[in-house]
Formats: structure tokens, C-alpha cells, sequence
């Protein structure tokens, strides 16, 4: 699609792009602009504070999409396991079968984390809170369901790395598959 034709929602999907396969700090204005196809100048007209205000606008869409695909099957009506799996399924899919990278742990790093850490430790929060919630919810203490939630995030975050890094998107996938039974297990 030509750039003149592009929504603000498809230009910020491009720059997340940028930012999955470069991180913040290898994503130039450059591979900025090619990625969405404006020119410098038109950037910074769409994002005036220029780089920041693209990955804020990544971050804001990031919270709007984890919030539908994620977090709302997990406070949704249903069985632990059942909201579980269905977070299982939004990760899945955002992740293409764990073949993309997770923006918000490129965010956390380097430059980055020193300019969005309070957004990423916010949506991080939230995604372990949502998981404890069900865990609760499946008989568990606060405290346990609170360890648990945070030992899922870091293995759905470790998976995704391992398997990319390794070529062997079939870890996240086993990883996804694993948790709802060790999570809920009494």
C-alpha cells in the first residue's frame, strides 16, 4: 500500500517491526522510514518528537492489543484452564508461533529501558497480574498464585527467546502447551 494510504495503526505495526528485528537502539530514522515508506520529514510530522514518540505509539498499540487478545480471556468468564489457553492462543498468534520477538523485552534493555521502563514494567505487572488472578481463582493462595503468574512470564519470555534464538519455534509452542496444567496444579 502506498505510504499516503497507510492508517497511523499500519505505520506504528511497521516501526514495531523495525523494532522487533533491530531493537530500539539499531532502529534508525533510516530503516524507520523505509520500513513505512515516509520520508524523514513525514515522520516527523505523523511522530514530532521523532523516535520516542514511534515507540510510544508501538507501546500504546502493544497495551491496546495485549489487553484484548490477553488480558480479557484471562479476566473472561470461563475455567482457569480455559483462560489460560486462550491467553496461550492470543500468544501465540502475536508471536507467530514464536517465531517474533517480544517488544517489550527489547524495550527493557539498553537505551530504551531507561526511556519506557515505567510503560514496561506497567504492562508486565498487569500480564502477571491477570495470570494470578486465575490462579486464584483455581484455589490457590495469593502468594502462591502470585509466584506462579511471575514464573510464567518469565518462562513465556525465556521460550520465546530460546526459540529464536535457536531456529525452534516448536520451544515456545511446548512452553504455551506446559503451563495451564503446571500453573493450576494443586
Amino acid at each position: 500500500m502506498p505510504p499516503a494510504l497507510l492508517s497511523r495503526e499500519e505505520v506504528v505495526a511497521r516501526v514495531m517491526s523495525v523494532v522487533r528485528r533491530q531493537g530500539y537502539d539499531g532502529a534508525s530514522l533510516s530503516a524507520l522510514s523505509k520500513a513505512t515508506g515516509l520520508g524523514k520529514s513525514s515522520l516527523y510530522h505523523h511522530f514530532p518528537d521523532g523516535k520516542d514518540d514511534m515507540v510510544g505509539a508501538v507501546i500504546t498499540h502493544l497495551e491496546t492489543s495485549l489487553e484484548a487478545s490477553v488480558f480479557a480471556p484471562l479476566r473472561a468468564a470461563g475455567s482457569p484452564a480455559d483462560r489460560l489457553r486462550a491467553m496461550n492462543g492470543a500468544l501465540d498468534r502475536f508471536y507467530a508461533d514464536g517465531r517474533e520477538a517480544c517488544v517489550l523485552a527489547i524495550l527493557g534493555v539498553g537505551d530504551a529501558s531507561r526511556r519506557f521502563h515505567p510503560r514496561v514494567k506497567r504492562i508486565f505487572r498487569d500480564w502477571i497480574d491477570a495470570v494470578a488472578s486465575v490462579i486464584r481463582d483455581s484455589g490457590q493462595s495469593a502468594e502462591a498464585a502470585q509466584a506462579r503468574a511471575e514464573d510464567a512470564i518469565v518462562r513465556i519470555e525465556g521460550a520465546l527467546m530460546l526459540a529464536r534464538s535457536m531456529g525452534e519455534p516448536s520451544i515456545f509452542g511446548r512452553t504455551l502447551r506446559a503451563l495451564p496444567e503446571e500453573l493450576l496444579r494443586p
